[in-house]
């Protein structure tokens, strides 16, 4: 059970929800959510495509789009270079439609993840000069190449970096910090300290979106207005599936983006849906994070990402269902092997001396590369503490880290570069390789100087209101969804009620994973209740608190005494017209008069 904090942001509630027409439970969220101001929360509310900010605003985007539109009229080839994960695909897809449009003699090329590794190396630089590449482009990935850049610069090719992750630099004594830039004819990262663009918390898709609209501004052409709106879908598919804030502009790239993947003019994407059964049906975040992005990622991990690049610019129907259905097997595949991993991770944890420490570094020699980063979070969400998972690679060791808010994992990272081959990331999350050696003095150095404290490593759920079911209506929860989508820094709202009694309940699911309860409040009014998390530790929860006889009762149909307090959100079942409200349980402890 994780620790409940009560959000107490002050403002006019009433007001606010008498002027945008909306619950006061509703704008007490939204300034939750720290969107104060009418204007802003209008935007919130309302927002359109149109107030998105000027891609002009990015340095270096007018430079590399004046290149590249140069580039295009003096016939020279161009190469994107992209990566193997969902940001990635969908970057590289958006430059090379992009590009293709405004006549550009373009191909594209991902690294592989065993072979290349993360971004640019010297082979994949080589093998373009060999082609007869004159300009490559690169697409979430550049930002920490210096070393790949200059040699590409001394073949005497033009390079241009696309970019959203951290800039590499060396912090001195005083705290300043003294940034190491690619030496591109152009770089084109929102996190650069020169950069003027208001929200750095775009994904490296959204970068490559705003420099196709530049371009386009240079390079004037037909159906470039339905052409944006497609390459939109593919940046909202990427913020989610990178797991970016849905804040300030990212909230309406996917927000319109989802509206745009449903009715997508694309033969992959169409096929990526029908495969999972989502066709003509609305989409969620929750669809792109947990069901269509995985099977993306998991052909980067498990084979090649280009067989996900080939998904969306194949023009074949046929051959979009089928390598669609592929990914959809190896994502299947890839579960397997993740549980596997993780579990490995689990007992490594419980039976060492790994448990004490406020940073995990867990080595898992055998565990498939790929999968480290998937490990990686799952066991920060078990533990709720920063979390690299490594394994063995070609030259020493590589692995993934997944970060929680109390701590930038890219900046701690930094302090100890001398003990890397590579690395690269941001405050959640990043990549290293290293030597094997370097294994015990890289976990010894994080976890001296992690700075963490016990309240650091606390899992806490902030609710929203403290709000009794019974405040809960149709017409509220349909109010609930102008607050999506919902995703990492816009999560779905939860409440709390305290001393609820359970009067009856049923175990459900083909793994009995799940539970239906029938609750009351204190008035006599009753509720229908779900859960879905973690039986064994609920039903260990309830015994221990209330005793073994109350919990067969309870599943038995008999008068129990079990009052507990919950954390909940609301639901809306709709069947055949007629409309079921159900609470779904987030987080419970023992009633105060239990």
């Amino acid at each position: 059970m994780a620790k409940w904090t009560v959000y107490a942001k002050k403002a006019d509630f009433d007001a606010i929800a008498q002027r945008f027409h909306i619950d006061p439970v509703i704008a007490r969220i939204i300034r939750n959510r720290d969107i104060v101001g009418d204007d802003k929360i209008d935007v919130f509310l309302h927002g359109t495509p149109e107030n998105m900010h000027s891609p002009y605003l990015l340095k270096d985007v007018e430079k590399a789009a004046d290149i590249v539109r140069d580039k295009i009229c003096a016939g020279r080839t161009l190469r994107v270079i992209g990566d193997y994960d969902i940001d990635g695909v969908c970057a590289t897809y958006i430059l090379l439609t992009g590009l293709k449009q405004c006549g550009a003699a373009v191909d594209a090329v991902i690294p592989h993840r065993i072979h290349d590794g993360y971004g640019l190396n010297e082979n994949i630089i080589t093998e373009a000069h060999e082609a007869g590449i004159d300009t490559i482009l690169t697409c979430d990935n550049g930002i920490a190449a210096a070393e790949q850049i200059a040699y590409a610069k001394s073949l005497g090719m033009t390079a241009i970096v696309t970019d959203h992750h951290e800039v590499p630099y060396e912090a001195g004594a005083d705290g300043s910090r003294k940034e190491y830039l690619p030496a591109a004819d152009a770089v084109v990262d929102p996190k650069q300290e020169a950069c003027a663009y208001p929200f750095d918390g775009i994904c490296g898709a959204v970068v490559a979106y705003k420099f196709i609209q530049v371009l386009f501004d240079r390079m004037p052409g037909e159906g470039r207005d339905k052409l944006s709106e497609e390459l939109l879908a593919f940046a909202a598919f990427a913020t989610v599936g990178d797991v970016m804030e849905l804040t300030d502009e990212n909230r309406i790239i996917v927000r319109y983006g989802l509206q745009r993947i449903s009715w997508s003019d694309n033969a992959g994407m169409r096929a990526l849906l029908t495969v999972n059964g989502l066709q003509d049906k609305p989409l969620s975040a929750y669809h792109i994070g947990f069901i269509l992005g995985p099977c993306l990622n998991a052909t980067g991990r498990l084979d090649t990402a280009a067989r996900a690049l080939r998904l969306f610019t194949t023009d074949d129907s046929a051959e979009a269902v089928t390598i669609a259905g592929e990914l959809k097997e190896l994502n299947d595949s890839r579960k397997n092997m993740t549980l596997r991993g993780t579990q490995q991770a689990i007992r490594m944890i419980e039976e060492s001396s790994l448990h004490n420490d406020r940073v995990l570094v867990v080595y898992l020699p055998e565990c498939h590369e790929s999968l480290a980063g998937i490990i990686a979070g799952r066991i920060r969400e078990r533990y709720h503490k920063p979390v690299f998972v490594l394994t063995d690679a070609e030259e020493g060791v590589k692995g993934s880290g997944r970060s929680i808010e109390t701590y930038h994992m890219y900046d701690k990272m930094s302090e100890c570069k001398e003990l890397y081959i590579k690395y690269g990331g941001h405050k959640m999350a990043a990549g290293v390789s290293m030597p094997a050696g370097n294994v015990d003095a890289f976990r010894t150095y994080l976890n001296e100087h992690c700075g963490l404290s016990k309240e650091d490593l606390e899992d806490r759920i902030h609710i929203d209101v403290p709000m009794p079911m019974a405040y809960v209506t149709a017409d509220f929860i349909r109010q609930l969804s102008v607050l999506e989508p919902f995703g990492n820094g816009n999560p779905k709202p939860v409440f709390a009620q305290k001393n609820i009694r359970l009067i009856s309940g049923r175990i459900l699911g083909k793994n009995s994973n799940a539970g239906r309860y029938t609750v009351m409040d204190d008035g006599g009014r009753q509720f229908e209740m779900m859960y879905f998390g973690n039986m064994e530790l609920w039903h260990d929860f309830l015994e221990r608190s209330f005793g073994r006889e109350e919990l067969d009762m309870l599943y038995r149909g008999g008068h129990c005494r079990i009052l507990i307090s919950v954390v909940y959100y609301p639901e809306l079942d709709v069947y055949r017209g007629r409309e079921r409200i159900k609470m779904i349980m987030q987080d419970y402890c023992k009633g105060d008069a239990g």
